[in-house]
């Protein structure tokens, strides 16, 4: 049975160390790769980056960096979440959102976070629904953090999942 689309977010969680897999999924990633060998993700996982960032910016907070490992782990879980019909920070096979941090390669770090949503149709809305949950709002206003990676899916439904994976160094 599938979840109505709407509003999901999951609260913010910060975690102190762990690892994990990128799920393997048929769910397909929301637009075409960004052009630019600088960059990381889809045009519009990158609009969302660059939307959390304006945000941390009114806070006087830096910019978030979008790292590859971060959004390997992001993309995966949003790809595993899309095709399985779920929203969680556990996979399915009771994995942590910091062990597919560390499994798709991040080996730095001191503090990790994860966002979720499912339903929202562009980048604007999903980080304006972050942004309306305390949890997920602190994640992106947390000075601390420096890394970002941010992963969307859809659904054959058509409902897009999204994940946003923090770390600090």
């Amino acid at each position: 049975m599938r979840r109505p689309l709407g509003l999901l977010t999951a609260a913010a969680a910060l975690a102190t160390m762990a690892a994990m897999a990128t799920p393997v999924s048929t769910a397909h990633a929301v637009t075409a790769p960004a052009s630019g060998a600088a960059r990381v993700g889809t045009a519009q996982e990158n609009m969302v980056v660059r939307l959390v960032n304006a945000r941390r910016a009114k806070k006087g907070c830096r910019a978030l960096k979008h790292h590859r490992q971060l959004h390997r782990a992001a993309r995966g879980h949003s790809a595993d979440m899309a095709e399985h019909n779920y929203v969680s920070s556990t996979s399915r096979d009771g994995r942590s959102f910091v062990d597919r941090i560390k499994e798709a390669g991040y080996t730095g770090g001191t503090r990790w976070a994860e966002n979720l949503a499912k339903g929202q149709r562009t980048p604007a809305a999903v980080v304006q629904s972050w942004m309306n949950a305390s949890g997920t709002k602190a994640t992106i206003l947390d000075c601390r953090l420096t890394f970002i990676g941010v992963g969307a899916a859809e659904e054959s439904g058509g409902a897009i999942y999204w994940t946003s994976d923090f770390a600090a160094e």
